[in-house]
């Protein structure tokens, strides 16, 4: 797929402390690219930075062939974390007024935000102010306002936080939407389970640095061991002799027995002792979630591939 951006050995401090430490990656034409780390990971400073909001101490960003304070800001989208529109103006005043600072047609702007409203279930809101609406509605509003214009790169910013189960599928359907139609986004979430969901690729980053970058069957497969979870009252005794088994985790009547690395489950199951009181059990990869929780905390309990325990 096509690069759209390229982010180079970017480097940026503040003060003493250094916030970004040379990373690099890039996002493709038509693909969701997660970009993770805990809270002070470099996540805010990375997305400042490619939308010019701060320029690097050392390091690129291209987008379209452009770098620096060329890079064409009215071919990008920006939801912030930050959520912010004048409280006083009308719908579709803003969201015009949003279309014009990035130089689209105010004609076709205006048949755009009436087919957004709709999707979006806000039909008939475009005469309303802003501060009449819910916090929801104006989260929709404001994503209206990123993708209006039609950009070629989508940086989202925890576009889901504070949304409900309806609101949260609507915006997956259209950022899906948008990726099909050959949008390149940029996705920052500590929603795991929605990232591992829609994300093609993903970059977590640490300390400023790079600790995973790669597809999520790539991520998958160096990182996740397979875990057997069994629900049904067992003594953790009976359980420690089994062969492959990285640690027991256990509470209550779950039972959780994190395999070592390159174990063929089918095979592994015949250790199980036949006295094990299995109500429900169930064979799965970790989730993208612990493998974050992980890494993010140091902890260090699962095994990267080539890894053996000692």
């Amino acid at each position: 797929m096509e690069v759209m951006l390229t982010v180079e050995g970017l480097e940026k401090s503040f003060k003493d402390k250094k916030a970004l430490k040379g990373i690099s990656f890039d996002v493709r034409k038509g693909e969701i690219m997660a970009i993770l780390g805990p809270n002070g990971a470099g996540k805010s400073t990375t997305i400042r930075n490619i939308m010019g909001i701060m320029y690097p101490d050392n390091g690129t960003i291209n987008f379209h062939h452009h770098n620096g304070k060329e890079i064409p800001r009215n071919k990008i989208g920006y939801l912030p974390e930050e959520r912010g529109l004048y409280k006083n103006v009308k719908v579709m005043d803003i969201l015009l007024y949003l279309a014009d600072l990035k130089n689209y047609p105010l004609d076709k702007a205006k048949a755009r935000v009436l087919e957004y409203l709709k999707k979006f279930d806000l039909e008939g809101k475009e005469n309303v102010s802003v501060e009449e609406l819910s916090k929801g509605m104006g989260q929709k509003v404001q994503f209206i306002g990123a993708v209006l214009h039609e950009p070629e790169l989508l940086i989202l910013d925890e576009p889901f936080s504070g949304l409900d189960p309806v609101s949260q599928e609507i915006f997956k359907d259209e950022i899906r939407n948008l990726a099909n139609k050959g949008t390149a986004i940029l996705l920052s979430s500590h929603q795991m389970n929605l990232v591992e969901e829609m994300c093609d690729r993903l970059f977590m980053i640490q300390n400023g640095q790079k600790v995973i970058y790669g597809t999520l069957d790539e991520v998958k497969t160096k990182y996740a061991n397979f875990k057997c979870t069994v629900h049904g009252k067992n003594d953790i005794r009976d359980l420690e002799n089994i062969p492959n088994v990285q640690r027991i985790e256990q509470d209550g009547s779950a039972t959780v027995l994190h395999l070592d690395k390159d174990v063929e489950p089918v095979s592994w199951l015949k250790n199980l002792p036949d006295h094990l009181n299995v109500q429900e059990l169930k064979i799965n990869r970790i989730s993208l979630h612990e493998i974050f929780v992980d890494i993010a905390t140091d902890k260090n309990l699962i095994q990267e591939e080539g890894e053996v325990n000692a």
